[in-house]
Parts: C-alpha cells; structure tokens; sequence
C-alpha cells in the first residue's frame, strides 16, 4: 500500500514538473519573440500577494481533490464487478432477466446445457457447470452493530474448478447436504459473526463457518457461499428450480458455438452472455450513480473555487493599476499583459491541481463499501486510482484557472493606459 502510494505520487510530481517547465521554457522562449511580460514578474506576484493566492489554491484543490475521488470510487466499483467475471465462463439465466435475482433455471434445462458443445469437463469427463441460488441475509455490520446486507450464494460443489480465480485461504470447502458455509474475505471482516468456526442463524436454519475464501478483489469477497440444494431447501424454494448456471467453457474461444448451439434448441427459454459481460453491465448502475452525484458535488465546488480564482485576480487586477499602467507605458501590448495575467492564473490553479490529487492518492487501494443495486446486498470494493484519472484532475484545475483568470485578465489588458497612468 504505502509503496503504491509512494509510486502515484512520485509520478504525479514528476509529470506536473515536467509540465511546469514546459510551460515556463515556453513563456520564455516566446517572450522575446511576442515582447512578452517576463515569467519572473509573475512569480514575484504571487509571493506578494501569497495569501489570497493561498485562499484560491487550497479552493481548486479540494475540488480537484473531489473530482478524481468520485472517478476512482466508481473505477473501482467496476473493476471490482468486472473481475467477478471470466471470459471463459458463461452465465445462462431465464430469457429476459436483467439479473441474477430475476432469474430461474430448472434442473431439467442445467442437464440439457451439460451436452453443450464447448463445456468443458474434468477429468472424470463431467460438465463443469455450478447451478447457483442467490439469496440476501441481514447481518451486524462490525464497525457499527447495525443490520446490513449480505449476499448468499449456493453453489455446486465443484465451483472452484469454475471459478478458477477463488480460492480457499483457510479452513476447508463445504460439504454438500451440510448447512455449512464459507465465507468471502472481505464479508469475514465486514459482519460479525463470520468468522472461522462462528456459527450463524438465518432462513431458520443453523449454518456453520468452515472455510474463508479469497476471491481476488472481486465482489465474491463480499458473499458467503453453502450447497445450491441446502440453500434452497432451507429457503423452502422448489428444489429443482435455480436462479442461474455458470458454465466453464473449454476455451474463451468456445463462447460463440455454446451461445448457438443453446440459442437454437427449442427445448431452452434462456439468455446467455459471458460471465465477464454479466458483471460489467451490473456495475453500470451503479459506476453512474458515482459519476453523476460526484460530477454534481465536483461542479458546485468548481464554482466556488472558480470566483475564489475571479475574486483573487480581480484583486490582483485592482491592486497592480501603477504595475499595468508602467508596462503599459514601456510598450507591452494589451495581448502582453492578458497572457501575463492568463499564465499567472493558470500557474495557481496548476498548484492547486497538484496539491488535490496529491491529497487522494493514499485512498488508493483503500476499501469501502456501498449498495449493489441489483442484489441490495452491501459490496465492497477498493478506491482505484490511476495515472489517467490524476491526469483528469490536473486538466480540471486547469480549465477552472483558465475561467477564474480570464475575465480579470482580460479587463487588466483592455485599461485605457492614460486612466492607468493618473492613479500613479
């Protein structure tokens, strides 16, 4: 963790670097060529005026700071679904269910899927299929006590030669026939009480905890897992009936000719999509969700740090009338001194770019949780934080300097020079 956020900002810093003496190289290679303000006449103005410049930095920084947090919080969300998924599963569900929950496969349809061409098989040559049953559980939440919930999975037996990603970090796999579950490592330290040997009561029944699973980050670190059949008997649902199979397939190359091959049998009124694109679509809702409440909190941050930004150069504008008026009076050009303006302006915003994603990058890897709209369970994911999004932030606090900067800067430019001249 502490190496990823060292990492991050080593190449955060290295980049605004790298873009800050570009940006100055430039100002002063063009400086001679246009009769340009000089660039150090801007850094001393900022030190002059370091309080309000201070005021305006820390404004765009914390909406930055915002801006690239709800992006990783939702990048995160998703990449924790997407990797529940793998290109070389298949999840078959009824014909029209949006998800899992929705669904329902009878045990006579899961037989038919088994003689599919494309499945693959063990070495005892049967199918490797899991029939899944998905329930929800209200559970006490171990940082509050409150009930929250959790997500149920029955399984087949033989999951973890389907989901090859899971595997069994401490104790064992369950029994089938058994009320016994193992538990996601993530969910193991989420709710009390699902620990390694805790025994748990739900749906009536009374479930002990004989293994800990680790899924890799996806969201099966959020769930805990028992027999398919034992589930569905204690849930006192038809004992033939699941809500979705998942098929192991014999390369990911084998989609395609499951697909038809199931498609085109008369006997199945059933959809059927890879398992990595099921999971992808189910984070749609709620990467979106993020998205357009954190784009709405980042927007009316922006404001407000886009009129600390006018209200700073304003001030600027106002307290440098003598300044304006001398370069004025020695021959820079109304466009010299609306770029000098322009260029300090961005120089503040650039800082205070800097200082906001600086600021986010210890969130990366850091993990929290929200509600999985499709399940209603809770899932926890990890805030994902990459160098594209930090680059985002950097672009964002530019765009605000250029709006914040550029009315002062202009009014700074336009200054009738003998108006300026009495107030000397």
């Amino acid at each position: 963790m502490i190496g990823q956020v060292f990492f991050w900002f080593v190449i955060t810093l290295a980049g605004v670097i790298v873009l800050l003496l570009g940006l100055t190289i430039l100002a002063g290679l063009l400086a001679p060529l246009l009769g340009n303000v000089p660039i150090s006449y801007n850094f001393r103005s900022i030190r002059a005026r370091w309080a309000s410049t201070i005021v305006a930095i820390l404004g765009i920084a914390g909406t930055v700071g915002v801006f690239v947090a709800m992006l990783s919080m939702a990048r995160g969300f998703r990449a924790t679904m997407v990797a529940s998924g793998s290109p070389a599963n298949a999840l078959v569900m009824r014909a029209g269910s949006s998800s899992e929950m929705m669904g329902g496969i009878s045990l006579d349809s899961i037989k038919v899927l088994q003689d599919k061409p494309g499945v693959a098989r063990d070495s005892a040559g049967s199918a490797l299929l899991t029939q899944d049953v998905v329930g929800v559980v209200a559970l006490p939440l171990v940082s509050t006590g409150t009930d929250a919930n959790v997500q149920v999975r029955g399984v087949s037996p033989n999951v973890l030669q389907i989901r090859t990603f899971v595997k069994i970090a401490e104790g064992r796999m369950f029994q089938p026939g058994l009320a016994e579950l193992i538990v996601g490592e993530n969910a193991s330290k989420t709710y009390a009480g699902l620990n390694m040997g805790d025994t748990i009561n739900f749906a009536g029944g009374r479930w002990q905890i004989v293994g800990i699973f680790d899924a890799g980050g996806s969201a099966f670190d959020s769930e805990v897992w028992c027999d398919s059949k034992t589930l569905n008997q204690v849930l006192q649902r038809p004992p033939n009936i699941f809500q979705s199979a998942t098929i192991h397939l014999a390369s990911p190359s084998a989609f395609q000719t499951f697909k038809d091959a199931v498609i085109s049998d008369p006997q199945m009124n059933v959809d059927v999509i890879r398992e990595i694109d099921y999971y992808a679509k189910q984070s749609t809702t709620v990467t979106k969700l993020i998205s357009v409440v954190g784009g709405i909190v980042a927007t009316i941050m922006a404001f407000g740090a886009i009129f600390g930004a006018l209200n700073t150069m304003y001030s600027a504008v106002a307290e440098r009338g003598r300044e304006i008026a001398t370069m004025r009076a020695l021959g820079f050009s109304s466009w010299n001194v609306l770029l000098s303006f322009l260029f300090e302006a961005l120089l503040i915003s650039i800082v205070g770019g800097v200082i906001g994603c600086i600021a986010v990058i210890p969130l990366n890897g850091f993990t929290t949780s929200t509600m999985n709209f499709q399940t209603f369970s809770n899932l926890a994911f990890a805030f994902k934080i990459t160098f594209d999004l930090l680059l985002m932030g950097i672009v964002f606090a530019l765009v605000m300097g250029v709006l914040g900067g550029l009315l002062p800067a202009i009014r700074a430019s336009i200054r009738p020079v003998a108006v300026a001249l009495r107030e000397l």
